[in-house]
């Protein structure tokens, strides 16, 4: 991996000179097999997030009935179609992010997460200790989840994909 720098100096006796900075590794295939690494990386990073996801919203449609009971439980308005809503949001959040179109896919994940987290797993509201930690762990899984999906928008379409 080289990293190059190109300055134009200011001063009169440098103009139009150009100065280079290159980092260079002890090995040229050691930057190709970091390259190599990095991708097979990013790749496995990918399908077990978006398959993550694509899994969940399944799960919302093959699951319905207790997800549906679930939601009622939890005070959730129109929870048929908001179970059908999320798992939509889920399939093509996964999808996506599993075919490489890491931005859209992370907009609809962080969708579902940022609705869904605080209205189904409000640890605060929760009296019995044992579920109230259920719920504050599965809440703070989903904030890292959403950290998760940050990181996918910002991953380099070049480099992501295999």
């Amino acid at each position: 991996m080289a990293l190059t720098f190109r300055t134009r100096a200011k001063q009169p006796y440098l103009t139009g000179r150009e100065h280079e900075v290159r980092q260079t590794t002890d090995q040229g295939e050691t930057a190709a097999r970091r390259s190599t690494l990095e991708q097979v990386a990013l790749t496995a990073g990918r399908l077990i997030f978006g398959g993550y996801f694509l899994y969940s919203g399944i799960h919302h449609f093959t699951d319905r009935e207790m997800l549906i009971g679930y939601a009622k439980s939890k005070g959730v308005r129109m929870p048929e179609v908001a179970v059908l809503g999320s798992g939509a949001l889920l399939v093509l959040g996964g999808l996506s992010l599993l075919t490489g179109k890491q931005k859209v896919g992370a907009s609809l994940v962080t969708t579902f997460l940022t609705g869904a987290t605080p209205m189904m797993h409000d640890f605060w509201n929760v009296k019995d200790q044992g579920q109230r930690m259920n719920e504050m762990i599965n809440f703070t899984k989903n904030l890292a989840l959403i950290g998760g999906a940050a990181f996918a928008a910002a991953s380099d379409r070049r480099r992501a994909t295999a």
